[in-house]
């Protein structure tokens, strides 16, 4: 390698590196970012029907989510939160439950393996080291809150989540305000043989974002409809709190909906064990339908993501970015589904493909 390539490879190594130190600040812009892509979606539809200015549209729309969003803590939360809190301090029991199920169906199996005689001693000696009585449900409710205090101190203290919202929503706003202009130094910052190209890059992108958000809203939506009705119908208690569980965690791909589970289930357990099984069955159907029937419907500009890169996906920006790359795992997916789709595949590969081929032809020609 000649002088200038060492000097190129060292500022990409340097590059790589900077942008490592920053990955914090990068996850941050880019929520920013996808807050920004919601607002202009709310904006594009709102001047689509009425041709208001931009400012005035945009104001319309952050006034209405605040009114939506001060009714919904009103009417919703309270509610809710009592409801979680008597979840909590059902938890207990329904492991108390699911333990003394464990123990008559090992003693069921033992009993057919090796004779009436065994199957109590099996089972003594397999839960000998293990728990004998459980606390209280208070007692466990206050660890359990405690805990929760605890993993939510992990992300740092008060102040600098503050500042870190702060700077997400402030940011976003900007961008809300003067999309095109922000779009416009992006633009600047790539070649100018390679502008033109950019800008439908990041269009495309934009439209993904979008179609994603209004896509995972709805589904968020009718799953939380689904699980409250089916819930409802199997006379499971604390329907609103589990109902909007489902619909928050549905933003989690693969991990969300199987957190959404196991708090129904533990409250059906304390009634029957054919009643947690037929929750487990509802909330399979109904995820099934939202994969299937809802999320295709309402998506215009369907994103397909296969399930094994979602995960890997999830996984990956977790280690990297932290609890912000699991929620953020699926919208950074599909902007580098595009990028990828449009700059290394179309731009690269099928450049060097179509070069080939011309110079094999070419070469055999006389």
């Amino acid at each position: 390698m000649k002088f200038p390539q060492w000097i190129g490879l060292a500022a990409l190594g340097a590059a790589v590196v900077l942008l490592w130190t920053l990955k914090d600040v990068l996850i941050h812009l880019f929520a920013a970012v996808v807050l920004a892509m919601a607002l202009c979606t709310l904006v594009g539809t709102l001047r689509a029907r009425w041709p208001i200015p931009r400012p005035v549209a945009l104001l319309i729309c952050l006034v209405g989510l605040l009114v939506i969003i001060g009714l919904g803590a009103a009417v919703v939360v309270p509610p809710f939160t009592s409801q979680f809190h008597q979840l909590l301090l059902q938890l207990p029991a329904a492991a108390g439950e699911l333990k003394t199920l464990a123990i008559n169906a090992i003693n069921v199996i033992s009993g057919w393996v090796y004779g009436s005689g065994a199957s109590g001693s099996w089972s003594d000696r397999l839960f000998a080291n293990g728990v004998t009585s459980l606390p209280d449900s208070s007692t466990l409710a206050s660890g359990l809150g405690g805990g929760l205090q605890s993993l939510l101190g992990l992300a740092g203290n008060l102040g600098s989540g503050l500042v870190q919202l702060l700077f997400v929503l402030a940011v976003s706003l900007m961008i809300a305000v003067q999309p095109n202009a922000y779009r416009n130094v992006a633009i600047l910052l790539v070649p100018s043989f390679y502008r033109r190209r950019a800008q439908g890059i990041l269009d495309q992108c934009g439209n993904a974002l979008s179609s994603w958000m209004v896509g995972v809203l709805i589904s968020s939506l009718c799953v939380a409809l689904l699980a409250g009705i089916g819930l409802s119908l199997l006379g499971v208690k604390l329907v609103m709190a589990n109902a909007l569980l489902a619909g928050l965690l549905n933003v989690i791909p693969n991990v969300g909906p199987t957190m959404s589970t196991i708090f129904p289930m533990a409250v059906a357990l304390l009634d029957s064990p054919w009643k947690a099984l037929a929750v487990l069955g509802l909330y399979v159907i109904v995820q099934n339908l939202e994969s299937y029937v809802i999320t295709p419907s309402v998506m215009h500009h369907q994103v397909k993501l296969l399930p094994g890169l979602t995960l890997t996906a999830q996984f990956v920006f977790t280690v990297v970015f932290g609890p912000l790359g699991l929620l953020l795992a699926l919208p950074l997916a599909v902007v580098l589904q595009v990028l990828i789709r449009e700059i290394v595949i179309h731009d690269m590969f099928d450049r060097w493909k179509s070069e080939g081929r011309l110079r094999l032809s070419r070469q055999s020609t006389p």
